[in-house]
């Protein structure tokens, strides 16, 4: 097999042409998964209630992934997977295969929750990694794009109107989940899904504002979409620059998000419009 080494050093516009050409044989749609799961916590021994150390003899059992929620973009099914419905292999099997199909995931936290939380659940079951995908996490660009009081999702899904997260009773829930009850575990279920449902929710409403949204059209096929949503509705809106080079700008009908054409505006055409 020919050594990749080489490619480095061809020019920058030979290697996007690669990129385009590879995305335009796909003609597919872009496979977007939103997810949340619940996990139980670690159970071992301690003395005191506050500023409590813990050593590795002091514990009983450590924390594990309880159960994920699931939903393809697009899609109406929320898939749910759980220790006490499924069994804990087929669980972590199912996980990892949705994760291995995807193209970004959704999720609230995700980075730092979720995601690390799976891919422990995959190196201990003796899976290799599921393929790269695009993380869109809603609670980092939340944080980096507005000024809410609270970054909570059930805070922020409440004031854009989509809905809440299921009340529950707290810890008791997930003590009667390690118990085995059934009723609690039918319960997660509702909850975990309920997160999903305002997790797309957040996103269908926050995603023209999201700045590095993965280019839907590298998956569809169409490169002339907007990279957001893939609508091919919209509307010229001025001209967006570079430190040396001019684009149009257009604004998606559909999503509302920015973008810019793919090529430079010819020098001629952009010294024009400012000749009155």
């Amino acid at each position: 097999m020919a050594s990749n080494k080489p490619s480095i050093l061809r020019n920058q516009g030979a290697k996007q042409s690669k990129i385009i050409a590879n995305a335009l044989e796909r003609e597919g749609e872009m496979n977007i998964l939103i997810i949340d799961i619940e996990t139980l916590p670690n159970s071992g021994y301690m003395w005191g209630m506050f500023d409590q150390n813990f050593g590795l003899a002091q514990v009983i059992e450590w924390s594990t992934v309880a159960s994920f929620a699931a939903k393809w973009y697009g899609k109406k099914k929320i898939h749910f997977y759980s220790d006490f419905h499924d069994g804990h292999d087929v669980m972590v099997q199912a996980a990892w295969d949705m994760m291995n199909k995807a193209d970004a995931i959704v999720h609230y936290n995700g980075k730092a929750f979720d995601v690390k939380h799976l891919h422990r659940e995959f190196l201990l079951g003796g899976y290799g990694p599921p393929t790269p995908h695009k993380d869109i996490d809603l609670l980092t660009i939340v944080r980096n794009q507005f000024k809410f009081t609270s970054n909570k999702l059930d805070s922020v899904s409440q004031q854009l109107g989509v809905g809440s997260k299921v009340k529950h009773d707290g810890f008791s829930l997930w003590v009667g989940c390690m118990e085995g009850d059934e009723k609690a575990w039918n319960k997660m279920r509702t909850y975990n899904k309920g997160d999903v449902r305002i997790t797309e929710a957040v996103y269908e409403i926050v995603r023209p504002w999201i700045r590095q949204h993965p280019h839907v059209g590298l998956y569809t096929g169409d490169l002339d979409c907007c990279p957001k949503c893939g609508s091919l509705e919209r509307t010229r809106r001025g001209f967006a620059y570079t430190p040396a080079q001019v684009y149009q700008r257009f604004q998606c009908n559909n999503c509302g998000g920015y973008f810019r054409s793919k090529s430079r505006i010819p020098d001629t055409v952009t010294n024009t419009r400012n000749v009155a």
